[in-house]
């Protein structure tokens, strides 16, 4: 405990009083984060919009210059992980479990309820549902992620800099980041992954609890989704304590088998040539519209600016609120790996496979509601349980849904408790096992007492909110990567003179 910085206690304090006002207070919580958020969504959408799609065009030309060709550690440093191992960890931490809550309810509700432009139920918003659901979960935000990642990868392995968001920036303000300011950025960090994830425990729970509903008719309330966590709890906190190399490194490649077979199975039982036609069409049209659906912010009356900021904003102020944690984690695991190597796999094999997975359910999903049986108005939980319920097979797809959602589950708070013992340790690559089960409690606790009062949304308000300013942080990390890496190019350059003046 030798080794916990200010970061942590300061944090901690923060986070109890904001849990305190939302079980005391939790309306009022609830109303005055939602009105903030609202502000935020509708007052800078446009700057979310014209952030995330300069990120993509940043990441592509870190990837592809001759910075690609730097190594994240030194030039003799080699990979810690095989290429799939790496995937499937960095892909379990990033979006695993919003593929499972959202894979068939996303595009169900774009197609049925509030399509971005089209006349609900048609085959046009099928199209459109689907194209759409690409956007929010594709390139843009895995782009994101990947810079993130860069910065602290960078910073940590190729300079020796502590794994910690104010390192990142010293190219910039210098030793600043080592007193009050880079304390302040790190809290930041810390406030924002600590309830992302808390709130993304309670949307797990609430899912599961859906699903043993729907199996075996467990009553869906606070006992049950009590329970769930706590179970989940001391499983990912023995997944913790083995450490990096054995827990979250078998989750993560047990997350990707369950995840590839029950894709396979909806593929099979669902409506197959209808996935693999619709998949094909809608990948050419969201490539062939991504530059118009990136900054697509319907300014008009006659648009449908409640699907923008309702759908695609809230998303990239997620996703921004999501990078501190998502980002610290691909760091760690992505030593060895060259700059180009690194943004190429982040960006597009995480996407592709996304496209595929929504393709798949939001099809399936879309059949379903059309052959007679109305999706439409149920609870997000149970959307996808309803789905196989029309399948043959139901129970067996049933079962892999949950224990998919329930291993996704263990390894984002695994991972959680890991990236949170970084950052509360003056970046430390192997926080100790007190710090992390601290974390895993303190996040456990936050979701069962938002849970029970009812508290999850004002916790995601919460999150929203913290995302502004971080986007400017991620902004200044760019630019400081920016700046370091014109440095280390310039640097071997003349090393590769100096040793070939040697050599003659």
């Amino acid at each position: 405990m030798k080794k916990v910085t200010k970061v942590f206690y300061i944090t901690l304090a923060l986070i109890a009083m904001a849990v305190l006002f939302g079980v005391v207070m939790p309306e009022q919580y609830e109303t005055a984060t939602g009105n903030i958020q609202a502000f935020i969504l509708t007052n800078f959408g446009w700057y979310y919009l014209l952030l995330m799609a300069a990120l993509v065009l940043v990441s592509l030309f870190f990837a592809l210059s001759p910075y690609g060709r730097i190594r994240l550690g030194k030039d003799t440093d080699r990979p810690d992980f095989s290429t799939p191992t790496w995937l499937a960890m960095l892909f379990s931490a990033g979006m695993g479990i919003g593929l499972v809550f959202y894979g068939a309810a996303e595009p169900l509700t774009h197609f049925a309820v509030n399509p971005p432009t089209e006349e609900p139920g048609t085959e046009a918003a099928l199209k459109d549902s689907l194209v759409s659901t690409y956007l929010h979960w594709g390139i843009l935000p895995w782009a994101m992620y990947g810079l993130t990642a860069l910065a602290l990868a960078f910073f940590q392995f190729r300079k020796n800099e502590p794994g910690l968001i104010s390192a990142t920036m010293k190219p910039i303000f210098g030793d600043k980041m080592n007193g009050p300011w880079g304390i302040a950025v790190d809290v930041l960090a810390v406030f924002a992954t600590a309830f992302g994830v808390a709130s993304s425990l309670g949307f797990g729970a609430v899912q599961i609890n859906g699903g043993l509903n729907h199996l075996f008719g467990v009553e869906v309330g606070f006992p049950a989704q009590f329970a769930i966590i706590s179970v989940v709890t001391v499983l990912f906190m023995i997944s913790a304590w083995s450490g990096l190399s054995k827990g979250i490194k078998y989750l993560s490649n047990t997350n990707m088998v369950l995840a590839v077979l029950l894709l396979i199975f909806v593929v099979i039982v669902g409506p197959t040539l209808m996935i693999l036609n619709l998949f094909t069409e809608t990948l050419g049209t969201h490539f062939q519209n991504l530059i118009q659906l990136s900054f697509r912010s319907a300014p008009l009356s006659g648009d449908n600016r409640d699907f923008v900021e309702g759908w695609t904003i809230f998303y990239w102020a997620w996703w921004i609120s999501w990078s501190p944690f998502v980002g610290m984690f691909i760091a760690r695991v992505s030593r060895g790996r060259t700059i180009r190597e690194f943004l190429l796999a982040i960006i597009f094999v995480p996407t592709l496979f996304s496209i595929f997975w929504f393709a798949s359910f939001g099809t399936t999903a879309a059949s379903v509601h059309n052959s007679g049986t109305d999706l439409s108005g149920l609870a997000t939980e149970l959307v996808l349980f309803n789905v196989f319920d029309q399948l043959p097979m139901s129970i067996i797809l049933s079962l892999i849904a949950i224990l998919l959602i329930s291993s996704f589950f263990i390894t984002s708070a695994d991972s959680a408790t890991f990236v949170l013992g970084i950052q509360s340790t003056n970046g430390s690559l192997t926080p100790p096992n007190q710090v992390k089960l601290m974390w895993g409690v303190a996040q456990s606790g936050i979701a069962a007492l938002l849970l029970y009062v009812g508290g999850l949304q004002a916790i995601q308000n919460t999150i929203i909110i913290a995302a502004l300013p971080f986007s400017v942080i991620l902004i200044l990390m760019v630019y400081s990567t920016y700046k370091a890496l014109k440095q280390e190019r310039r640097r071997m350059e003349d090393l590769a003179k100096g040793k070939q003046i040697r050599n003659k």
